[in-house]
């Protein structure tokens, strides 16, 4: 990395998990990466209700696919979302807590501070 990585406060980027591994780059952090189209840059703390709703609108983040080393989330987990999928699911009332220090900075681009910090996990 050529400079440190912020998150949302603007301090460095805190690891989002390792168990389960999560991150596009599969390495415990919600990076902000050009490769990476969906934006997995938003620390979430999984809920029942935001993986039901996740499930209908066709995204299944609850079935194991040990094909693809995913093995499935469960309330309490901790998780990179797509920012594009947390702000559907804050629209429709299901938004699972934010990890503002997991957080990538560049959300601030779709989110603004005030309605991640309105979701805020308490840490």
């Amino acid at each position: 990395m050529e400079h440190e990585e912020r998150n949302v406060l603007g301090t460095e980027l805190a690891p989002c998990s390792e168990d389960p591994m999560t991150g596009y780059l599969r390495d415990g952090c919600c990076h902000h990466l050009e490769e990476d189209a969906g934006r997995h840059e938003l620390c979430a703390v999984m809920t029942d209700e935001f993986l039901q709703y996740s499930k209908a609108q066709g995204n299944d983040l609850i079935t194991p696919r040990p094909g693809l080393e995913f093995p499935g989330l469960e309330a309490g987990d901790r998780w990179c979302l797509c920012v594009g999928r947390w702000r559907e699911a804050q629209e429709a009332g299901v938004a699972p807590p934010v990890v503002l220090s997991a957080t990538a900075e560049e959300v601030l681009e779709r989110v603004d501070r005030e309605t991640l910090e309105a979701h805020a996990h308490a840490e």
